[in-house]
């Protein structure tokens, strides 16, 4: 299943709805862009909801961190939320748990950006 995003404002912070495979090729791609359009346009708080994110491999987790390291380059802020079981098994292997802000509810998530 290709990667879907769907994206919406809650309290000034733009939250993209993932759903899918991020894997190489089309889906990083995907959230490349997407996340590159939303700071070009001046959006500093991004919060990716993984939700329904079936699966992630090496290059779409290359992707998170590329997309992480641009936000705060450009003085945005981008966090995660609601990580899967295999998606949070993963960041933790790789030791990337530490370095992303890491959310189960989106109402905290929203919170921490005030």
């Amino acid at each position: 299943m290709a990667l879907s995003i769907a994206s919406r404002e809650v309290d000034g912070v733009t939250v993209l709805d993932l759903s899918g495979r991020i894997t190489l090729g089309e889906g990083s791609v995907q959230l490349r862009e997407a996340i590159r359009d939303l700071i070009g346009k001046g959006q500093k708080r991004i919060l990716l909801n993984l939700g329904d994110v079936s699966y992630i491999d090496s290059s779409g987790l290359g992707e998170l961190v590329s997309a992480y390291t641009t936000s705060k380059n450009q003085g945005a802020a981008l966090k995660l939320l609601n990580l899967t079981n295999k998606v949070k098994d993963v960041l933790q292997l790789t030791k990337l748990y530490t370095v992303f802000d890491i959310y189960d509810a989106e109402v905290t998530a929203i919170a921490s950006y005030k």
